[in-house]
């Protein structure tokens, strides 16, 4: 049962992580867009979900304890938290590897790539897909209660 739920929420649950940190990139850069010899990062989406997906090998991320009182697929008490936590240290130093300087448009004299209004665009973009997935979930969810409700 949990491998089903798990099938049915790893895309998504990557996606929203993914658009999560690119969320805190492009912020970064608007923040910075006044800092002489800045230069503007972000990272490809698209790769970097495909490399998170098939990292995964088709599957989603093994079950982890979120607290000491969880139980493990065996039944016994789960132990320490920090497994999940590595896994998404893990998902971030990856990342960290996808994240590229962007190249000016229109080069500045203090040095500084950040196009504001380029920025601002992907950012309301990236914000619009991010409310996008998140309403997937959100009715995934909704007709899971449905059913478990109606049965």
């Amino acid at each position: 049962m949990v491998d089903k739920l798990d099938q049915l929420f790893g895309f998504q649950e990557q996606a929203l992580h993914l658009r999560s940190q690119r969320h805190q990139i492009l912020a970064s850069n608007i923040a910075n867009a006044d800092t002489p010899n800045y230069k503007a990062r972000d990272f490809d989406f698209q790769s970097a979900l495909q490399k998170a997906v098939g990292q995964q090998g088709g599957n989603s991320l093994p079950m982890t304890a979120t607290a000491s009182g969880h139980l493990t697929v065996d039944g016994a008490p789960a132990g320490d938290v920090s497994l999940m936590q590595a896994s998404l240290s893990q998902q971030t130093k990856a990342l960290q590897g996808e994240v590229q300087y962007r190249t000016s448009q229109q080069p500045s004299i203090d040095g500084n790539t950040v196009d504001m209004d380029g920025e601002r665009m992907r950012f309301a973009d990236n914000t619009v897909r991010y409310e996008a997935d998140l309403s997937i979930v959100t009715q995934k969810i909704k007709s899971m209660l449905a059913a478990i409700q109606n049965s």
